[in-house]
């Protein structure tokens, strides 16, 4: 008896040092949805795959994919907003804020494909160097700040096209045809020109500038935007350059999202749930 009493009781102590370790190990809710028009997914850190409705939580890991008629805002706990665009893919890398712990910030978030509407909260204004956007060709930073991005990735055939031409004009004149030296073989082969999307975008990273400004670096180095500047990234080696008219970079939410874009306002005019789960299929 005195036994099958002291396994019970080490089981259960087992029992609750693992629920203790799993709510330790819980994911930091970043963010609420708070205006939706289609599907929206979430790729957990764990791997599981969430559908997220209005009012929905997102968790610091969460990556986010929107269907191609979907829009979703997300108010971040410092009241800064994200608003994704149709077809996008964006993760929440690592988010903490604690309004009496301004050291314990920390917002990092990546744009792996697609569009987003970015809006600076209490974080992004009390430790701006601690905001950080991704992108697969720059990274941004902020000075306080509204700004649209957009990045289109580079089709497989136009990648594979550009490929071959660096290697035919780095390669060794005994990996080219007979008499033909590599320069003169690139320019027999030449990458053919990349088509913009079906939007009239090139590959590349897009953005423009709202209000306040941003800082953008890659490899190739880095330039300052200013609010009602447009700015274009090609490729991660070549430095951002600021372009001088929208390149019809496109940002069209719904009008239920334009009801509360303050980051500061409050929760009373968003869009009823039944309005919301009508649109949501």
């Amino acid at each position: 008896m005195f036994a099958r009493k002291h396994i019970a009781t080490k089981g259960l102590l087992l029992l609750i040092l693992w629920c203790a370790s799993a709510l330790a190990f819980a994911a930091q809710v970043a963010g609420t949805v708070v205006n939706l028009s289609g599907p929206l997914l979430a790729k957990k850190a764990s791997g599981v795959v969430k559908v997220l409705a209005l009012r929905s939580e997102v968790e610091e890991g969460d990556t986010l994919v929107s269907e191609r008629n979907t829009y979703a805002r997300i108010k971040f706990i410092d009241d800064s907003e994200i608003t994704i665009k149709p077809g996008t893919t964006f993760k929440v890398e690592s988010f903490a804020f604690d309004a009496g712990a301004p050291a314990k910030d920390s917002a990092t978030f990546s744009l792996l494909k697609g569009g987003l509407r970015s809006i600076t909260g209490l974080l992004g204004r009390r430790n701006k160097e601690k905001f950080l956007l991704r992108t697969p060709v720059a990274t941004i930073g902020i000075r306080g700040t509204t700004f649209n991005v957009e990045y289109v990735e580079e089709t497989e055939a136009a990648l594979a096209a550009r490929n071959a031409h660096l290697f035919a004009s780095t390669a060794g004149i005994g990996g080219a045809p007979a008499g033909v030296v590599p320069l003169q073989l690139a320019q027999l082969n030449p990458p053919k020109p990349t088509a913009p999307n079906p939007g009239g975008l090139k590959p590349g990273l897009h953005l423009f500038v709202i209000d306040g400004s941003i800082i953008v670096s890659n490899a190739g180095g880095s330039q300052l935007f200013s609010s009602g500047q447009f700015g274009f990234v090609p490729r991660f080696g070549q430095p951002p350059i600021i372009v001088p008219n929208n390149p019809n970079l496109q940002f069209s939410p719904p009008p239920a999202f334009n009801m509360s874009n303050n980051p500061n306002a409050g929760n009373n005019n968003q869009p009823k749930p039944d309005t919301v789960d009508c649109e949501v299929r």
